[in-house]
């Protein structure tokens, strides 16, 4: 499937060979190996330097415990499979609620930013919900949908919802007037408008909606999982405050953390084919 490309691209590309003396950048020059590993490294100075701290007795490490001590903790929650248990259930909350709220973002984002009756008429709403609190929702779904999966997934959308709409809105309306007046110095139809020009030029703003939304989710799907869920991260972190266990509490943030991470990078992976078109200043600066 082929990503579309508009008029404007066209004629960048077709005079690409005019602009001698760039030499092209290399992959291997662009992402060195090194910088790969580069993200890892704060976190990793962070914990030596709690580790040796609370060994070296300068801190008690009682309500914060020590690496060694969470990383403990997560293992023995791998063997006995209860951490696969509540990660599982929670990435399908997040999945089922994200998949909905993008969805729906995504339609009415595109009919607000596209008529201006559309938007009078909606955003005003849209934009004063998007300033409730998640958990302001909860009595109301439970009271709605009871307190099994339907309202975890709500909450959830609506989370997810509101970055994506205002992000496609707000690209909808930001199209530069000049690349309309373009298509139309090239008789492109209607269709051929939206695919060459408005698509393009909204894509990006979309695809960083849907990471915002996505980080959104995982956000909300705390406040989800606090109404009465028996399983999932966030019954891990009410579990270990309970028990009065930071080790728990601590190994379930890591492993939103990494979980929120994984999600976001397999987004941008799927998604980067739609947007190859664009020539970015990265890795030039």
């Amino acid at each position: 499937m082929n990503a579309p490309q508009s008029p404007v691209a066209d004629t960048v590309l077709a005079n690409a060979g005019a602009n001698d003396g760039v030499p092209p950048v290399s992959a291997s020059r662009v992402w060195p190996s090194w910088r790969v590993m580069l993200g890892i490294v704060l976190p990793l100075l962070l914990a030596a330097g709690w580790e040796l701290a609370v060994r070296g007795g300068f801190a008690q490490g009682r309500l914060m415990p020590p690496p060694s001590r969470i990383f403990a903790t997560l293992a023995d929650l791998v063997r006995s499979g209860e951490l696969w248990t509540h990660v599982v259930a929670t990435l399908w909350r997040v999945m089922a609620g994200f998949a909905l709220g993008a969805a729906a973002g995504t339609l009415m984002g595109a009919l607000s930013g596209s008529s201006e009756t559309v938007r009078r008429l909606v955003d005003p709403t849209l934009q004063s919900l998007r300033a409730v609190p998640s958990i302001a929702w909860v009595p109301l779904f439970l009271l709605w949908l009871g307190i099994f999966e339907a309202s975890k997934v709500a909450l959830i959308a609506v989370g997810v919802f509101f970055p994506v709409y205002l992000g496609v809105a707000s690209a909808i309306e930001g199209i530069d007037r000049k690349l309309i007046e373009v298509g139309r110095v090239f008789r492109l139809g209607r269709v051929a408008m939206v695919r060459r020009v408005l698509l393009p030029a909204v894509l990006p703003a979309w695809l960083t909606a849907l990471r915002s939304g996505l980080g959104l989710g995982f956000m909300f799907v705390v406040a989800a999982e606090f109404m009465g869920a028996s399983e999932g991260l966030g019954y891990l972190l009410t579990d270990g405050q309970q028990m009065g266990r930071p080790d728990r509490i601590l190994a379930a943030i890591i492993t939103f953390a990494l979980l929120g991470k994984l999600c976001d990078t397999i987004l941008v992976l799927l998604t980067r084919p739609l947007v190859r078109w664009q020539d970015t200043a990265r890795g030039r600066l």
